[in-house]
C-alpha cells in the first residue's frame, strides 16, 4: 500500500510514542502527537478514525505488533511488543522500495556530466543496497554509522531551512547544562560521520554551529527568519579542516611525513590546498585556519608526522604529546 508524505509524518510520529518507554501513550495522546508533526509540517489534522486506520497498517507494513494495554482504569494505552523495535531500522518497504528504484534509475542518466560527478558515490551505494543490478548479496562498502545520535533531526531541519522557519532548539553539551537556541536555519553539514546545523543567531555575527546529535529537541518559533545574506557556504568551509571557523586569518602550515605515509597523503590530500614542496624529504604545505579538527587530523598521524611550521601550532602538538606521554607513564 503506498505511504504518502502525511503517513509518513505520522508513522514517525506514531514510532517515537511506541518506542517511549517513560511514558503511557492512550489513543488521544497518539492523536495528539500525530497533529502536532502535521502541524510543523503545515498539514491538515486527521481524526481518530483515520489513526486507528494507521494504527493497523502500522503493524502491517512494518511487520511488528504493538500491544494493546489496559491500565485497570477502562483505558488502553499502546506500546511496541518489542521494546527495541524502531521503524528506523526497519526495512523498506515494497513500495518504497520501488520508488527508490525508479528514482535511482532517473537519476542515472546523469552520469557522465561534470555537475553531477556527486552523484557516482551516491547512486553506486544506493544500487548496492537495494541489488538494483541484480547481485543479491553485497560486493562493495561504505563508511557509515546507523547507531549516530541525531539523524531523526535531518528531515525536519531541512524542511525548516526549506521554508525559512525560525525553531527553538533544546540543546545538550557534553558535560554542561542544557541550552537553548533562537536560531534561523542555514546549512547542514557533515564532517567525520556526524552532522551540524548552522544559522544565524540574534545578536551573533557569525553563524551558530550546533552538532544534531546533542540536540535534543526542535520546535517551529513565531521569532521573525533571519534571510542568510552574508555567508556564502559553497566557499565557507574552503579555508578550515572540519567544520569550526576560527575568528583568525589562514596560515601556511609545513609537514613532514614519513617516507612510509607520504605516498598515503599525497593521494588522499589533507585539504584542497596541499602543496608539495619537497617531495624527497616528505615535505608538503596547507594553508588553513588551525582548529581543534585540524590538531585531531594531526595527531592521528602519530609517529609518522612533524608540524615543522607554524611554531605555535609546533608548539601545542608537542604539549599534547607530553600529556600523552604522561598518561601512559602513569598505567606502568
Amino acid at each position: 500500500m503506498p505511504i504518502t508524505k502525511q503517513k509518513h509524518i505520522r508513522y514517525y510520529a506514531l514510532d517515537r510514542c511506541f518506542r517511549n518507554k517513560s511514558r503511557r501513550y492512550y489513543i488521544e495522546d497518539l492523536l495528539s502527537e500525530c497533529n502536532k508533526a502535521l502541524q510543523q509540517c503545515d498539514c491538515a489534522p486527521i481524526s481518530e478514525r483515520t489513526l486507528k486506520n494507521d494504527l493497523n497498517e502500522f503493524e502491517d507494513i512494518y511487520k511488528t505488533n504493538i500491544d494493546h494495554i489496559h491500565d485497570g482504569y477502562g483505558r488502553t494505552y499502546y506500546r511496541y511488543s518489542n521494546p527495541d523495535f524502531t521503524i528506523e531500522k526497519a526495512p523498506l518497504t515494497d513500495d518504497e522500495l520501488a520508488k527508490l528504484k525508479d528514482t535511482v534509475l532517473m537519476l542515472s542518466r546523469f552520469r557522465g556530466l561534470p555537475q553531477f560527478g556527486w552523484m557516482e558515490e551516491v547512486l553506486t551505494e544506493i544500487q548496492t543496497k537495494l541489488h538494483i543490478d541484480g547481485h543479491t548479496e553485497s560486493i562493495i562498502g561504505f563508511e557509515s554509522n546507523e547507531f549516530i545520535k541525531g539523524l531523526e533531526w535531518l528531515e525536519l531541519l531541512f524542511d525548516y531551512i526549506t521554508n525559512q522557519q525560525a525553531v527553538k532548539i533544546e540543546y545538550q553539551p557534553f558535560g554542561k547544562s542544557k541550552q537553548y537556541f533562537t536560531i534561523s536555519p542555514y546549512y547542514i553539514k557533515q564532517y567525520n560521520n556526524r552532522w551540524f546545523i548552522f544559522g544565524q543567531t540574534e545578536g551573533q555575527n557569525t553563524p551558530t554551529n550546533l552538532a544534531l546529535d546533542r540536540i535534543t529537541a526542535v520546535e517551529p518559533t513565531n521569532c521573525k527568519y533571519i534571510p542568510n545574506i552574508d555567508v556564502n557556504f559553497t566557499e565557507y568551509f574552503d579555508d578550515v579542516i572540519g567544520v569550526t571557523i576560527p575568528n583568525t586569518l589562514p596560515e601556511n602550515i609545513l609537514l613532514r611525513f614519513t617516507p612510509s605515509r607520504l605516498p598515503y597523503v599525497l593521494s588522499k590530500p589533507l585539504h584542497h590546498s596541499q602543496k608539495t614542496i619537497d617531495k624527497e624529504n616528505g615535505i608538503i604545505e596547507i594553508t588553513v585556519k588551525p582548529n581543534r579538527e585540524l590538531m585531531a587530523l594531526l595527531l592521528s598521524f602519530g609517529e609518522d608526522i612533524e608540524v615543522i611550521q607554524p611554531e605555535h601550532l609546533r608548539n601545542e602538538i608537542t604539549s599534547k604529546i607530553q600529556k600523552m606521554q604522561q598518561n601512559y607513564h602513569l598505567c606502568k
